[in-house]
């Protein structure tokens, strides 16, 4: 499984994902540490990874629209 970490959470839990075998990155490692949550949304998607984040934006977004990033 692959997951992008959001910018309200430090890069440490990518880390650790990274070493328990997952695929992970934290949005700083890619150029969007100061990214909207639309360009996220949108990297994620592309990637085909699962954003952890602590936003509730994101789920509210989810919940909202029928679009396939998972929060």
């Amino acid at each position: 499984m692959r997951f992008l970490v959001d910018a309200q959470l430090p890069p440490a839990p990518a880390r650790r994902m990274e070493a328990q075998g997952h695929e992970a990155e934290h949005v700083a490692d890619c150029g969007l540490a100061a990214a909207s949550d639309d360009a996220i949304r949108g990297h994620a998607e592309r990637v085909g990874a699962v954003i952890v984040t602590k936003d509730e934006d994101f789920a509210v977004h989810h919940i909202l629209s029928s679009g396939p990033a998972v929060v």
